[in-house]
């Protein structure tokens, strides 16, 4: 199938994108607002974009009525720091819940019970039990999209934080230690596999139109995307989504 981009609305677009660009890095992203609320939320659209200095990139699109920006990118607008913290599979109810769109005002951290820890640099909190977190100052917000309600954040590393066992000589990441969580189209996915290429045939035979093993006992081929809790922002609208 061939689909024309500029045939699509917004939310189209974004379901093509969110199901072929798998998976994805999850920032677990708290921010503090200029009156001292801090806010937690995940955000798919993340990666990184530079080395010297370090830096990571957010894009932040608006709430689920398409226009209300969120907390989240208000508070990075207002304040121009911000933590990303990596979620594991222990914490991921609580990264889909911090999802939900709350009124504003309202703490995260506290309504999730969550704890906080104080970061050595910026004003926003990091999530205590993570494992890994980078502290970020603004280096450049980017509007993108026609109507402008969609943001690029580039946010320059100025502290790493690593649990000190996953830290390992020359400053490597025990990644086979940490059950990374990562997401999909609405939904997530556990990375508890490594591999280097090239792979025997029989491994590759083995696997050939295998399914993805699910873990939360729903049928294969469900999605959140088909409920009405699910929104093309990133957000939900209500718990239970």
């Amino acid at each position: 199938m061939i689909i024309d981009a500029a045939e699509l609305d917004a939310t189209h677009a974004y379901k093509l994108l969110i199901g072929s660009i798998i998976p994805r890095a999850v920032a677990w992203v708290s921010t503090v607002s200029r009156e001292g609320i801090a806010n937690l939320a995940p955000v798919s659209f993340f990666t990184v974009v530079g080395r010297r200095p370090p830096m990571v990139s957010l894009t932040l699109q608006p709430l689920a009525d398409g226009t209300t920006l969120k907390d989240t990118y208000l508070n990075i607008r207002d304040t121009g720091q911000f933590v990303t913290n990596m979620a594991t599979l222990p914490q991921a109810d609580a990264l889909h819940a911090s999802a939900f769109e709350y009124e504003p005002g309202v703490d995260e951290f506290e309504t999730l019970g969550l704890a906080k820890e104080a970061s050595v640099v910026v004003s926003a909190p990091r999530v205590k039990e993570a494992p890994i977190s980078f502290e970020c100052v603004v280096d450049r917000i980017i509007p993108v999209g026609d109507d402008g309600v969609d943001h690029v954040v580039w946010g320059r590393v100025v502290r790493f934080h690593v649990r000190d066992d996953l830290y390992l000589e020359r400053g490597r990441i025990d990644t086979a230690a940490l059950p990374a969580v990562g997401r999909l189209a609405g939904e997530y996915t556990l990375v508890d596999n490594v591999f280097t290429t090239p792979l025997d045939p029989e491994v590759l035979e083995a696997r050939r139109g295998r399914r993805m093993e699910r873990l939360d006992a729903k049928p294969s081929g469900w999605s959140p995307i088909d409920t009405a809790e699910w929104s093309p922002s990133g957000s939900t609208t209500a718990p239970g989504g």
